[in-house]
């Protein structure tokens, strides 16, 4: 594709988010019911398309973890399907009055919400951020340009067709979304520049594709960071609830952003804990790398590098530090973290309120898994990224976030003297 073709898709989106704009919301639940269905009555297509996704990622040498964001299966694309229908029961965020005022010289203020326009994910293997994606957009009143990898092309491919076929049914331009399936890098940064066309750039993925973006984009982005998510234990926890919450963490699923990639341990309850929650990490395929002091209490663990302590390893690994107080754990989580998700396992609410106020990341946690940091599971239908930014959005991106607002000034001949 050359870069004036790219140019001339990016304006038909631009024109064809002019649909949304007074779209009511029986519209456009209408258009998610039918994405939601034909995710079903697809899923052969859908995974016979993903299937050849799979064979080229263990051809060219991707690792599990990654594999296993790829993939697809019925039970994957059912919760697919189930997140599109929470969207559903999700209010409509676009023109609701957000202050409403009469000034002294008797003109209306309305400050209500409006879509931004065109917003542009660009994302790497996992495949249900195209139908999340452009659900969220649909709901929101965004048409959306979707740059998936090249990892998962055909499996998208399947998936933009559902979405097509269900904007035309329901009489809507299919260019409301777009995907760009050409694999060709020189194009994402003509989408970074193309301000005329596009309102807002959502990065998902690696913490290399992040900072490329946010470097290079003249087009406003909302920074959804990598996860070098922390849990700390303290020398008050419950050492049974630490161990379920580290297991969850490091190894439901070890490919997302919200998996914890180090442990902190106070140096207290660190021998004791350590007998415990190793043996259950490593039954679990989980390689340890720990710091000095772990490796004198267990012996069989890899030694921790400067380079662990900074990494979103995205698999079976987790690096494992043996800190003297407190004050120590929130002092390395405070030079590493990534603004994510960060974990403190305490019985003491003392404790507990020290660590989230000096923590500056977008969730904290007292005694949960920082699998939790999701925007299904915070019952906001589905997410759009994890915001690890400040403005001006913080957290799961969802819904609400996804639009501006605009002041609606209504006057009587009055002019300003």
């Amino acid at each position: 594709m050359t870069e004036n073709e790219l140019f001339l898709n990016l304006q038909s989106v631009k024109q064809a988010s002019l649909q949304l704009i007074n779209l009511s919301e029986v519209k456009k639940n209408k258009i998610l019911q039918d994405i939601a269905k034909l995710l079903l009555l697809k899923k052969e297509t859908i995974l016979r398309e993903n299937a050849k996704d799979i064979e080229n990622a263990k051809i060219n040498g991707l690792s599990n973890a990654m594999i296993e964001r790829l993939a697809l299966d019925d039970a994957k694309l059912l919760d697919i399907s189930m997140s599109v229908k929470a969207l559903i029961k999700l209010p409509d965020p676009c023109k609701k009055i957000r202050a409403h005022s009469i000034l002294k010289n008797g003109i209306e203020l309305i400050k209500t919400t409006v879509p931004f326009g065109v917003i542009s994910i660009i994302y790497e293997s996992r495949p249900n951020v195209t139908i999340d994606s452009a659900a969220l957009c649909i709901k929101s009143g965004n048409a959306c340009v979707l740059r998936g990898g090249k990892e998962a092309h055909y499996t998208n491919i399947a998936l933009t067709e559902i979405l097509h076929d269900a904007l035309v049914n329901q009489n809507l331009s299919k260019n409301i979304v777009y995907s760009l399936t050409d694999s060709n890098r020189k194009l994402v940064p003509i989408i970074l520049k193309a301000k005329k066309y596009i309102d807002l750039v959502i990065p998902r993925g690696s913490s290399n594709l992040i900072k490329f973006i946010t470097e290079n984009s003249i087009v406003p982005v909302i920074e959804t960071g990598s996860g070098v998510c922390h849990t700390y234990v303290d020398s008050e926890a419950d050492l049974e609830k630490a161990v379920k919450i580290i297991i969850n963490a490091k190894v439901q699923r070890p490919s997302v952003c919200n998996a914890m990639e180090t442990l902190l341990i106070h140096k207290d309850i660190a021998e004791k804990f350590i007998n415990k929650v190793f043996p259950e990490l490593i039954k679990n395929n989980v390689e340890i790398r720990g710091d000095e002091t772990c490796k004198k209490l267990y012996s069989s663990i890899s030694v921790a590098t400067e380079k662990d302590w900074e990494t979103e390893y995205n698999d079976l690994i987790l690096s494992v530090k043996v800190v003297k107080s407190m004050n120590e754990a929130i002092e390395h989580i405070q030079k590493y973290t990534t603004h994510h998700s960060e974990c403190i396992v305490t019985e003491n609410l003392d404790n507990a309120a020290k660590f989230m106020n000096n923590i500056d990341a977008a969730v904290i946690y007292m005694n949960a898994s920082t699998r939790f940091t999701d925007g299904f599971q915070f019952g906001f239908g589905s997410e759009i990224g994890i915001s690890t930014q400040k403005l001006h959005v913080r957290g799961p991106v969802g819904l609400e976030d996804l639009v501006t607002y605009k002041y609606k000034v209504f006057g009587n001949g009055q002019i300003r003297e």
